[in-house]
């Protein structure tokens, strides 16, 4: 079974940077659009940032995190990175990874047509 799991979830100050990772085991994560995103209390779920396959690697945003987050491969450690700096209160949410077969999924507006989610991680801003 396909499984994606996140970490790097943390509570911390407004301006701090964190790292969030989405792990794959047992498939190549490098043939898989990945996407994450996130979902605030109250809210609906948001689409953050994605990348396109390891062939093509286009990268995409949400105009809240463009210049703050940036989105990364590690195909050595099939893995795909977030780093988000400059952090807002706004931001706080939980952080989800999910992988799509497709390549288009990030280029749709929502990232839509991902089909492994992992199971999130919480990222809180507060001073």
């Amino acid at each position: 079974q396909l499984q994606l799991v996140e970490s790097g979830g943390d509570l911390l100050q407004p301006g701090g940077s964190l790292r969030l990772s989405c792990a794959a085991s047992g498939w190549d994560l490098d043939y898989y659009a990945v996407g994450w995103f996130r979902q605030a209390p109250g809210k609906e779920r948001e689409g953050v940032s994605c990348i396109k396959s390891r062939s093509d690697g286009s990268t995409y945003y949400v105009d809240s995190v463009k210049g703050r987050f940036t989105i990364t491969r590690d195909s050595g450690k099939n893995m795909v990175y977030l780093q988000m700096n400059s952090l807002k209160p706004e931001d706080t949410a939980v952080y989800y990874c999910a992988a799509s077969e497709t390549d288009s999924s990030c280029s749709d507006p929502v990232y839509s047509g991902m089909n492994v989610w992992g199971k999130g991680t919480l990222v809180a801003v507060s001073s």
